[in-house]
């Protein structure tokens, strides 16, 4: 990777929709070129795919959580039906496994704090081979899907 790709990868995730032209304008290549690129970067799994951003709130989704899941065992069994279980709910932004104690780290959404507590009792409590569940309610998100630093 050179830095005409990494020009490239930082238009793209500054602007997701420009046009070929545009980018290739932008990096100061010609557009065949550019779309080589582009196509050599996505077969090699740099970009994996293209999306939209939303505003949570603006769709009825203003309430955030940080929930902590400590497990009561780590059996490759265990471990393997929790991560299944949580890839299926949606509410459910960002799962990370962790090193140490807690053994996750969940980013939940959800419309208000009822909802949320439906979501925890029903859902979350539920998830196979939990132990403790501790949230911590996001008060208001200062950085977020930020671009990578190239």
């Amino acid at each position: 990777m050179d830095a005409i790709d990494r020009a490239i990868l930082a238009e793209l995730q500054r602007d997701g929709r420009q046009t070929l032209t545009e980018l290739a304008e932008r990096v100061q290549l010609s557009v065949s070129p550019c779309h080589r690129r582009v196509r050599a970067l996505e077969q090699a799994g740099v970009i994996t795919g293209y999306h939209a951003r939303l505003d949570p709130a603006a769709l009825g989704l203003g309430f955030a959580a940080l929930v902590f899941v400590t497990m009561r065992e780590a059996t490759r069994g265990s471990i393997g039906d929790f991560e299944s279980a949580v890839a299926e709910l949606p509410n459910v932004l960002q799962a990370q496994r962790l090193f140490g104690d807690p053994d996750y780290l969940l980013r939940v959404i959800a419309r208000d704090l009822a909802d949320y507590q439906r979501l925890y009792d029903d859902q979350l409590a539920a998830l196979p081979g939990v132990q403790r569940l501790t949230s911590t309610l996001v008060m208001r998100s200062i950085v977020e899907d930020r671009s990578l630093p190239l």
